[in-house]
């Protein structure tokens, strides 16, 4: 048996995972789950890096107390942020959240220095004020000082596996996010930031997922109790290593990394970079073994998570389950919202009553009725960026894999098979860490290739399967 530990951060919580292979199977045990609460300062919003990294540090003690052998430790995370490091390898500014309100319209002023047709035509990228691109010219405009003495930067998963090892890296699968990332060179766009004025020698050496890093550094070997450990720089990218994780088979499909974000795409073997895919906003993310992710990002289930903050502030509290139980019973919904109108945290609620008043919509009359228009605009989001996908593709999609958190919300599974008149096929919730782990072990050598991956995958988890109860006139 191997073990390898997975630690997978997302934006509300993060966990250290044991990803047990044995005998062509493998068994995820979750080691130990932490809250990820960001902490809102006086100059924004920031991530608590120091406590993840203590809550990491604290998995792999957990991992070293059940007297495990492991064979490997990779670190993903969510997309974009980053921390600046000084001359001495410590942080000089501190990975800011990408809800934070810094980058609202910079990207419109970033395009008069140069043309979003250029920034798109050098990166792929699909345009978010929360990109990494914004972040630093945001701070290039502020005259921060951090980014004019700053020596290195680090994406979060970067950042975190240079804390258990000494090395600094960049990944590509969580470089690629970045919006200075060429997809087709699969190098950083160096260019792009100098005609921005921004320091291109901050930027780490680049290694490709399944690297190794290192072992685990000296005083973590002892102070844990595992030893020195191999770290890999696995699929870093959340997305990335869940898109390992998919249990597919073929090219006749697509994928949606369900949780706080919706991540919908497919795998191809080059960029997809065209004034279409440019109109349509897509985005060109590395994936593992020279792949490329050809996805759109959506707002996700955080609309869900917002109401249910909310509520729960007013004194209701609702698990995630009663809420889609609410949704069920309050019948289809009578009209649709634009998930991606509600990107800032707010009060949920309230402001999509206020968007559904300025359209023209009914506004939603119970909380049951606001979680079924959440869940059917995001189905029919999906049906919108699958037609894109296709088109942009050439390539017809017969069956949608759902993985991740999301893929537990059944009724959101069926509500997408019948918007869409495609099969969908629900789950691994793990998908994530079990992608992780595949990834490490290519890198180890112990798995032959990514399909070799999958197929593990497919042997080891349960899915379930939605089939539409009603179809699209134009998917027959």
């Amino acid at each position: 048996m191997s073990n390898y530990l997975a630690v997978d951060l997302g934006a509300e919580s993060g966990r250290v995972m044991l990803g047990a292979l044995s005998a062509g199977r493998l068994a995820l045990e979750e080691l130990h789950r932490f809250p990820n609460q960001p902490v809102s300062l006086p100059a924004g919003l920031y991530w608590d890096c120091y406590r993840l990294f203590h809550e990491i540090v604290t998995g792999l003690t957990t991992a070293a107390q059940r007297k495990l052998k492991v064979d490997g430790i990779g670190v993903d995370t969510w997309g974009v942020d980053f921390g600046l490091l000084g001359p001495d390898g410590g942080l000089i500014d501190t990975p800011r959240h990408y809800r934070d309100p810094r980058t609202n319209g910079v990207p419109e002023k970033l395009f008069s220095a140069v043309p979003r047709a250029d920034v798109f035509a050098a990166t792929g990228i699909q345009v978010m004020a929360l990109n990494s691109l914004y972040q630093l010219y945001s701070m290039k405009l502020a005259g921060s000082p951090a980014l004019e003495h700053a020596e290195r930067l680090l994406f979060m998963p970067d950042l975190l596996s240079y804390w258990l090892t000494g090395v600094q890296r960049s990944e590509v699968t969580i470089a690629s996010t970045s919006q200075f990332y060429n997809p087709n060179t699969r190098t950083f766009d160096a260019a792009l930031l100098d005609r921005l004025g921004i320091p291109s020698r901050i930027l780490a050496p680049l290694i490709e997922p399944g690297s190794r890093l290192g072992p685990l550094r000296a005083e973590l070997s002892e102070a844990t109790g595992l030893g020195p450990v191999p770290v890999f720089a696995t699929a870093s990218h959340d997305t990335a290593s869940a898109v390992a994780g998919v249990p597919a088979k073929g090219d006749d499909w697509c994928y949606v990394s369900s949780g706080t974000w919706s991540l919908m795409g497919i795998e191809t073997t080059r960029p997809i970079i065209n004034e279409r895919s440019a109109e349509l906003n897509f985005t060109n993310e590395a994936g593992f073994g020279g792949r490329t992710r050809f996805l759109k990002n959506i707002a996700g289930l955080w609309l869900l998570q917002e109401c249910r903050r909310a509520w729960a502030a007013q004194g209701e509290t609702f698990s995630y389950q009663a809420l889609v139980s609410m949704a069920e019973e309050a019948g289809p919904a009578r009209g649709a919202i634009d998930p991606d109108d509600f990107l800032q945290p707010g009060d949920m609620p309230a402001r999509i009553a206020e968007w559904c008043a300025q359209h023209g919509i009914p506004e939603p009359r119970t909380k049951g009725e606001t979680c079924r228009l959440i869940l059917e605009s995001l189905a029919q989001r999906y049906n919108q960026v699958l037609d894109g996908l296709e088109s942009l593709s050439g390539r017809k999609i017969r069956t949608i894999y759902i993985v991740g958190g999301g893929s537990r919300n059944g009724l959101l599974n069926q509500l997408v098979a019948n918007a869409t008149g495609r099969t969908v096929v629900a789950g691994p919730v793990e998908a994530t860490a079990a992608g992780n782990v595949v990834v490490q072990a290519i890198g180890a050598g112990e798995i032959p290739s990514l399909e070799d991956g999958r197929e593990l995958v497919r042997q080891s988890f349960e899915i379930e399967m939605y089939e539409p109860t009603s179809t699209r006139a134009s998917a027959q």
